[in-house]
């Protein structure tokens, strides 16, 4: 039992590092003589969509879901992966299935929000975001989210002040200090936008599109070596299906770099 414990603390530690093939690997050795441990089941499911293997870790996590219905984390973890899998109707299934059964889960409103945002219905995602603020005005999820519908329809004003909400409820969040780098970026001011990126990736050394961002920051001051960095940090990093092209177009343009330099 001792052993099974130090088994899942070193794959909690591998995860929270980033690296999800060495967590794979002691979860695939632990259930090799555990197989119904259904904790590190779950974990694997965890490590293999963070490892990029979505389709094989959505098939751990229903399994693992599907004898505990009452676990939300379980039914988040799944509801994310059906998301990031392009499985929407999913998504929404399992995130209202959350609400169902615990109204006041502002984070499942919101996901749910999400859902229909990526959909092209940003009403319905706005009234979800909406929704959830009035249960839990300090919810830094559901700020970022509505400041990301604000700054796509061009409502920057209404952007910026959800995500200065969301960084002043919380200081430390990654996301909050990216979307003001976004925000700073599109508005022409880099010093701005590299100083919110640079405090994104502190607090958050995977964040694999604040690279991208501020490798797009260092090409525009010239500062190609660091470009070639961040470029190969957002490509280590980011292995989701959906940013398949996006990833196409950053190998392309490191390459084009390397033959520069």
């Amino acid at each position: 039992m001792q052993d099974l414990e130090l088994t899942l603390n070193r794959v909690e530690q591998a995860l929270e590092q980033g690296a999800a093939d060495e967590a794979v690997r002691l979860l695939r050795k632990l259930l090799a003589d555990n197989p119904g441990h259904l904790e590190a089941r779950a974990l694997l499911g965890e490590a293999l969509i963070e490892n990029g293997q979505l389709q094989e870790g959505v098939r751990q996590i229903e399994e693992v879901a599907a004898n505990d219905p009452q676990d939300l984390d379980l039914q988040y973890t799944l509801g994310d992966a059906y998301f990031e899998l392009g499985r929407p109707d999913d998504a929404c299934r399992v995130y209202q299935a959350i609400l169902a059964q615990a109204p006041d889960q502002v984070d499942a409103q919101v996901s749910l929000g999400l859902v229909h945002y990526h959909q092209d219905r940003p009403d319905e995602a706005e009234a979800c975001y909406r929704k959830a603020l009035e249960s839990a005005a300090d919810s830094v999820f559901a700020l970022n989210s509505l400041g990301d519908l604000c700054f796509a329809q061009g409502r920057t004003a209404e952007a910026k002040e959800c995500f200065e909400r969301a960084l002043a409820i919380d200081p430390d969040d990654p996301q909050g200090h990216f979307n003001l780098a976004e925000f700073h970026y599109d508005n022409g001011d880099l010093p701005a936008a590299e100083h919110c990126c640079r405090e994104a990736i502190r607090r958050d050394p995977q964040f694999a599109f604040a690279y991208l961002t501020l490798g797009n920051l260092c090409l525009d001051q010239e500062l190609v070596q660091e470009a070639v960095q961040c470029f190969q940090n957002f490509l280590r990093l980011e292995k989701s299906p959906d940013a398949g092209e996006i990833r196409e177009e950053v190998a392309a343009l490191l390459d084009g770099l390397r033959q520069e330099t």
